[in-house]
């Protein structure tokens, strides 16, 4: 059924094809992807840097998926990250849209807000072997 009413003599059918804008389109069938805000990184990004001067982290990556945005940190670029920083909205009203994770695959911290999941940071994370 369609909204508009069919005229006399107007030759429309209920199978009558709908224009519709190709912007529209595209915005229906591919969402944006979820991406960092400029807080956001710029908050991790002085936290990166720290690490950066101290000599712990060499290299990073920003991912923006469909359903997540994740910012991986690198010891070294041709290995797996040593951390990756998650923003996955669809966790906002259950445990919190921003995690870090670590190597394994671990959460190490969870929660609402950017500035205290990247509280994990401050204390000193090393990895054993």
């Amino acid at each position: 059924m369609s909204d508009q009413p069919d005229l006399p003599g107007s030759g429309r059918s209920q199978d009558a094809a709908v224009v519709v804008s190709l912007n529209e389109y595209r915005q229906n069938r591919d969402p944006a992807p979820v991406t960092f805000h400029r807080r956001e990184l710029d908050a991790i990004l002085k936290i990166y840097g720290r690490m950066v001067g101290e000599g712990e982290w060499k290299d990073y990556a920003i991912d923006h998926l469909k359903d997540r945005a994740v910012f991986s940190i690198f010891k070294r670029s041709g290995e797996m990250p040593l951390f990756r920083v998650e923003k996955n909205p669809k966790l906002a009203s259950k445990q919190g849209a921003y995690s870090v994770i670590n190597t394994d695959g671990r959460i190490l911290k969870r929660g609402q807000e950017l500035p205290q999941v990247l509280k994990v940071f401050d204390k000193a994370l090393k990895l054993i072997d």
